[in-house]
């Protein structure tokens, strides 16, 4: 595993043996204490359930109970169930009553129904994020109104952007949304390994990403395996952690064995009518077992700022960031798209300290990029006093101090890195 961030042995020796040296209790050699690895928790989320809707009602109640969310953060709304639209009148009713009940803490939404996906010429869950706005809509061809949370360094957007992300526990039924929910679950810190498979297909007007893969490869091709593949369908592979294609069916999805908090998605103009239309739903990638997909409401045109950026996505999820948080970042122009999936899945959570090389050594799948303050005490409990501050750069997976002293150590981040990354059009 390659080593990075050696900014840290020069800028923070001096402070560390200070903070060190004269403690007793210290540790035999130096411990991570805490790694600030910054995401969505379960009481940031709000679950917005439609009480009319018997469904909704009982996949909210057991994600709630899966996901330890507080009681006061499930959000009770009315309204007609089984349609796939809404008119932004009636929504903009239910949006003020959302508003209204939500708690000051919640950053993002869980919603707890596969339909309505849309709401006018809105995705149900972009409305729900930003409020209904023509804005984020296109009459033709054209871009829309960008989101401000894209590729965003930050872990609390309402915070930093007054934009409350949401993601749909959609599925075909409660049984279907409690496997989906199982999934992303069973996901958490488990570092799964997996193939990131990046398919270019025949379909020239739905494989725009393709331009993109060469580049995913260079940058994460050390984190995970990467392989591009000129295809219109993967079959049987055994370990599918990423999936991105451009085609309006995709073939022998079920072959494959998706892992715990796998997604996939196609580009195509109508993955998000999860129901009854004429191209395939995004909900078969749920059903083959992904925890989390996209897909366009009304016809976006092959604009590759409205759909997913395969190597943001990656990133932001490989840094330890839920489902919601990195799907989210990786769409510039979500007016028109539908996220769904299981929001607060984090298979890549967690930093391990390495014992087997000297001073202290953590890696991660990938560190978040940013500023950090390092803070060093002679008991774990405390006192912890700053000892020096260096930079991450993107994509750092190991850290190392070779001459740390013996003490207790936590990393804080002070400073997010927005990495320099543009949509295309």
């Amino acid at each position: 595993m390659r080593r990075a961030a050696r900014p840290f042995l020069t800028a923070l020796l001096a402070g560390l043996a200070l903070a060190a040296g004269a403690a007793q209790a210290a540790p035999e050699r130096p411990t991570l204490a805490g790694f600030d690895q910054p995401a969505l928790a379960a009481a940031q989320l709000g679950v917005i359930v439609n009480d009319d809707d018997p469904d909704s009602v009982a996949i909210a109640a057991y994600y709630m109970k899966k996901r330890g969310i507080p009681p006061g953060n499930l959000i009770h709304v009315r309204f007609r169930p089984g349609r796939s639209v809404l008119g932004h009148a009636e929504f903009a009713t239910l949006k003020r009553e959302v508003d209204a009940r939500t708690p000051r803490a919640v950053q993002a939404y869980a919603l707890t129904w596969a339909q309505p996906w849309r709401v006018d010429c809105m995705s149900i869950t972009s409305a729900f994020a930003f409020g209904f706005d023509p804005a984020y809509c296109a009459d033709g061809c054209k871009p829309t109104k960008p989101s401000p949370y894209f590729n965003s360094g930050s872990a609390r957007p309402w915070d930093a952007y007054r934009v409350r992300p949401a993601m749909s526990l959609a599925a075909e039924n409660v049984d279907e949304a409690k496997k989906l929910i199982d999934r992303g679950v069973a996901a958490d810190g488990t570092n799964p390994g997996g193939t990131a498979y990046l398919v270019s297909t025949t379909d020239k007007a739905r494989n725009v990403r393709a331009t993109e893969y060469p580049a995913v490869t260079q940058a994460l091709g050390r984190t995970l395996p990467v392989e591009t593949v000129e295809t219109d369908a993967l079959e049987n592979r055994p370990d599918v952690m990423f999936y991105f294609t451009g085609a309006t069916h995709v073939a022998h999805l079920d072959s494959n064995a998706f892992l715990p908090g796998a997604i996939g998605d196609h580009l195509t103009s109508a993955g998000g009518a999860l129901f009854g239309g004429s191209q395939m739903s995004s909900l078969k990638w749920l059903e083959a077992g992904a925890t989390g997909s996209y897909g366009a409401v009304v016809e976006p045109c092959n604009f590759p700022a409205k759909f997913p950026v395969p190597g943001v996505v990656m990133a932001h999820y490989l840094q330890g960031e839920t489902l919601i948080e990195a799907y989210w970042k990786s769409v510039a122009m979500p007016g028109q798209g539908l996220f769904i999936g299981e929001p607060l899945a984090r298979p890549f959570a967690g930093v391990r300290q390495r014992t087997d090389l000297p001073g202290l050594a953590l890696e991660a799948r990938l560190f978040p990029p940013g500023a950090y303050e390092l803070r060093a005490a002679p008991l774990p409990i405390g006192p912890y006093r700053p000892v020096g501050r260096a930079a991450v750069t993107a994509g750092t997976r190991t850290i190392r101090l070779d001459q740390a002293p013996p003490a207790y150590y936590r990393f804080q981040r002070i400073e997010p890195d927005r990495p320099a990354v543009r949509p295309s059009r």
